[in-house]
């Protein structure tokens, strides 16, 4: 059967849907939540919010907080989870937001290395800037380049099939196409029960410590604070800035 490929793989209904079976385990948030306590955050905004799991996690601890999420189906399914009407939904990337005072601002997982060029990563903690308060935090996370994690993004490395009840069996895999330091390209794919694949084309930028400190700097944020990844150690950097 002739493979579907939309713009963004997480913007296929189906896949979408079936995000938050296909990958439960979301401990790597807890780092999140615990520095959300840890500045005493009020306000939040989660960047790359996906299918709401942190923005709901959140919100359940009183915080107001607004989900910026570029792929509309993520989107969907986040709205309909329980407690989602008290989380500001917003459709787009970091350039939507508005001047919100927030308190905290979050990027998890690959969030950070989408941004290929400077231009767009400068124009998105730019936004960010915008969206903090005079000494808000922004916190996000981006794999170091040494540790060469592309190497494991092979099919038969990454291969995962899981049976879903009611759905049927899903398999999903990871082929790397290029390595062209800092950027590396590879190609995701969701074979769905109905045997169709969803495959999306991804580069993400692998940026050395010092260049992400002096971007940073450029973009109004002054004393940054870098952390071990607590669910991955050894293998990323967890930045914690603070807004001028």
């Amino acid at each position: 059967m002739p493979g579907h490929r939309p713009a963004n793989e997480f913007d296929h209904p189906v896949v979408a849907g079936l995000y938050d079976v296909l990958d439960p385990d979301r401990g790597d948030l807890d780092l999140y939540v615990a520095l959300a306590a840890e500045v005493g955050a009020r306000k939040v905004v989660d960047i790359g919010c996906g299918t709401g799991v942190l923005a709901l996690r959140l919100a359940e601890r009183g915080i107001d907080v607004v989900g910026v999420e570029p792929a509309g189906e993520m989107l969907v399914v986040a709205r309909r989870k329980r407690g989602a009407d008290v989380v500001r939904w917003v459709h787009g990337d970091a350039t939507a937001l508005a001047h919100d005072d927030a308190d905290l601002a979050t990027m998890t997982a690959n969030v950070a290395q989408v941004f290929t060029t400077d231009t767009a990563w400068e124009e998105t903690l730019t936004a960010v800037r915008g969206a903090l308060r005079p000494g808000g935090t922004l916190a996000f996370e981006t794999r170091v380049p040494e540790r060469r994690a592309w190497e494991a993004w092979t099919p038969e490395r990454t291969y995962a099939r899981t049976d879903i009840l009611g759905t049927g069996t899903v398999e999903e895999w990871i082929r790397l196409d290029e390595v062209a330091l800092p950027l590396v390209t590879f190609t995701s794919t969701t074979r769905l029960p109905d045997g169709a694949e969803v495959t999306a084309v991804s580069t993400l930028r692998f940026r050395e410590r010092d260049e992400i400190e002096a971007s940073l700097e450029t973009c109004g944020f002054g004393r940054t604070e870098v952390r071990d990844l607590t669910y991955a150690p050894g293998k990323g950097w967890l930045f914690v800035a603070r807004a001028v």
